[in-house]
C-alpha cells in the first residue's frame, strides 16, 4: 500500500467559544492507492497562514506520495529535512508537517487495524478528568458565573477561562476587576472544582503586575495561570514563581522539540502546553510529552480546534504519564460537533481512551466542503 494523493483543504468556521470569531484551519486528506483515507489538521488561525500552509503542504506532498503510510517516523524526518530550507525553527513549515503527520498516523492505524493510542504504546491512564475550556465574554461577572455553572452542571470537573479575549469581559486589564472575577468564579463553582486562568495575546503584563495579580489569585486556589508573561521570559518567570504559589503554564507557542526543550531547561514551567496541530503533529507532541515526563513536569494538550486535533490530542494524552487532564470546549461548534459522526465528549466528567482504527473518528466530507475556504 502506498500514498497516492495528498490534499490540503483550508476551512474556516464561526467559533461560539470565541465570541463567534471566524477561525481558520488547514485540513489534510491523504489517500492510499487502495482508497484508505487519513485526516490531519494544522491550527493556522488566520487566512494568510492558512493559504501559506496549503502551499507548503502541496510542495511537501512529493515527499509523501509513493511512500508506505506506516513509515510515519521516516516520512516525518524527510519533511523536517525539507523544512530546514524555510522553517528550521518552526512556523508555517511546522503547521504543514503537523497536518501531514496526523493524517499519516490516522492512515497507519487504519492500515494496521489499530488505534493511534495502541501504536503509541497503549494507555497509561484508565481515564482523565475533563474540564471546560473557553473564554470570558460578558461584561457582567454574575452572568459569567452563571455560565460557568451551566458548563459544570454536565459533570465537568473544572474550568479554564481565557482573559483578554473577544467580547465585553475586559479581563486581564484591571487588577480589581480580575480579582473580583476570580473570587466570584471560585465562590460559584465551589472548592472542589479546578480553576485555571489563561492569559491571551492581548494581555501584556510586566513582572510586577504579574506578581501582584497572581498573589491576589493565590487566595482562590488556582490550579495554574497560563502565559502571564507571554511565551518567553525565563528571568521574569523565575521571579514570578518565587513570589507566588500558583503553578506556571506556558509553552504552547513553541513549534519544535528543541523549542520546548529550551522552555523546560529554564526550570520555570510547571505545565507545558502543546498543540499537535502546531507542534509537528502526533510525532512532535509525543516527543514533547516524553521530554516533559523526563523533567517531572505536566504536559497539557492545547486541543482547541477541530475533532481531528482533538482525537490526536486524546491519543497522546492517554499515552503519556505527564498528561493529567483533558480540556473540552463547553459550547458546541462546527469543527467538533458537525465534522465527525461521533464527537468527543465526557461521561460524568471523565474522558476515556479512544478506540477504533486510526484516530477513531469518521470525518464527514460534506461538512468539510461546507466550510472549505480558498481565501
Amino acid at each position: 500500500m502506498k500514498v497516492k494523493k495528498v490534499e490540503a483543504i483550508p476551512v474556516n468556521y464561526p467559533e461560539p467559544n470565541d465570541f463567534n470569531a471566524l477561525r481558520h484551519l488547514c485540513l489534510v486528506r491523504i489517500t492510499t492507492d487502495d482508497g484508505v483515507v487519513g485526516w490531519g489538521e494544522s491550527v493556522t488561525m488566520w487566512p494568510e497562514s492558512n493559504l501559506a500552509t496549503k502551499a507548503v503542504i502541496e510542495g511537501m506532498a512529493e515527499l509523501v506520495i509513493g511512500q508506505d503510510p506506516v513509515n510515519t517516523d521516516a516520512i516525518h524526518r524527510s519533511l523536517k529535512d525539507r523544512a530546514w530550507w524555510y522553517g528550521y525553527a518552526g512556523g508555517i513549515a511546522s503547521f504543514a508537517i503537523a497536518a501531514i503527520d496526523i493524517a499519516l498516523w490516522d492512515l497507519k492505524g487504519k492500515v494496521l487495524d489499530r488505534s493511534v493510542l495502541e501504536l503509541l504504546g497503549g494507555a497509561v491512564h484508565e481515564r482523565l478528568p475533563a474540564v471546560a475550556s473557553s473564554h470570558a465574554h460578558y461584561e457582567s461577572i454574575p452572568e459569567m458565573a452563571d455560565e460557568a455553572l451551566e458548563w459544570l452542571s454536565t459533570g465537568l470537573q473544572g474550568m479554564k477561562v481565557g482573559f483578554g479575549k473577544r467580547g465585553d469581559a475586559r479581563l486581564g486589564f484591571e487588577h480589581d476587576r480580575d480579582v473580583a472575577y476570580v473570587g466570584a468564579m471560585r465562590e460559584a463553582i465551589g472548592p472542589d472544582k479546578s480553576l485555571m486562568i489563561d492569559l491571551g495575546w492581548a494581555i501584556k503584563w510586566d513582572v510586577p503586575t504579574a506578581v501582584k495579580r497572581t498573589q491576589a489569585f493565590d487566595e482562590f486556589d488556582i490550579m495554574w495561570i497560563e502565559e502571564p508573561l507571554g511565551a518567553w521570559d525565563p528571568e521574569g518567570y523565575a521571579t514570578l514563581r518565587s513570589k507566588t504559589r500558583t503553578a506556571m503554564a506556558y509553552g504552547e507557542k513553541e513549534w519544535t522539540v528543541e523549542g520546548f526543550e529550551r522552555v523546560l531547561a529554564t526550570g520555570t514551567v510547571d505545565v507545558v502546553g502543546c498543540d499537535p496541530g502546531r507542534a509537528e503533529g502526533i510525532t512532535g507532541f509525543k516527543r514533547v510529552a516524553d521530554r516533559v515526563e523526563q523533567y517531572g513536569r505536566q504536559a497539557n494538550a492545547h486541543s482547541w480546534s477541530s475533532a481531528i486535533v482533538g482525537a490526536a490530542s486524546l491519543a497522546v494524552s492517554f499515552s503519556s504519564p505527564a498528561c493529567k487532564l483533558f480540556e473540552l470546549k463547553p459550547l458546541d461548534n462546527p469543527m467538533q460537533h458537525e465534522l465527525v459522526t461521533t464527537p468527543a465528549g465526557h461521561l460524568d466528567g471523565w474522558v476515556y481512551p479512544p478506540t477504533g482504527p486510526g484516530l477513531g473518528i469518521e470525518v464527514l466530507e460534506e461538512v468539510v466542503e461546507r466550510y472549505r475556504s480558498e481565501s
